[in-house]
């Protein structure tokens, strides 16, 4: 994967546009373009404390998701990245489509505090990686911009 290759393709992509939800739709969409073996990619946004979907792509997805709780609220809950490589060994896991088996959810920040989550799930348990977890979160900067 390469992400530096992603990063100049969702900065070109959001560069000038003042429009958030539609920012956030177009990220979920090159995101889900670029990967391989996802089958969930896509935002939570913090609102009146808990995590409520934003935009993204793949199957149907919970609406609300509590803070602290599975892997999204744990992430938001935490302020840090949760790389799980078997979501069915994570205590509280959310199961919003039985068909995910791995995930990276990566917290995003506003006047900094967490604002949003961006949400990848796979397929394939051990699809993500460490490399996978850094170049993510090479994207934040970008990510955080649209908020």
């Amino acid at each position: 994967m390469d992400y530096e290759k992603l990063k100049k393709e969702i900065h070109a992509l959001i560069s000038g546009v003042p429009y958030e939800i539609a920012n956030l739709a177009n990220v979920s969409a090159a995101l889900w373009q670029a990967m391989d073996r996802i089958n969930w990619v896509g935002f939570y946004r913090m609102e009146a404390g808990k995590l409520v979907l934003g935009p993204f792509q793949g199957k149907t997805a919970c609406i609300e998701i509590p803070f602290g709780r599975g892997v999204c609220g744990t992430a938001a809950a935490r302020d840090e990245t949760q790389l799980v490589v078997d979501v069915h060994d994570f205590p509280g896991h959310i199961a919003c489509d039985s068909g995910s088996n791995s995930e990276i959810v990566i917290p995003l920040h506003k006047d900094g505090a967490v604002a949003a989550v961006l949400d990848i799930d796979s397929p394939t348990v051990g699809r993500f990686t460490e490399a996978d977890k850094a170049g993510l979160e090479s994207l934040v900067p970008i990510l955080e911009s649209i908020l």
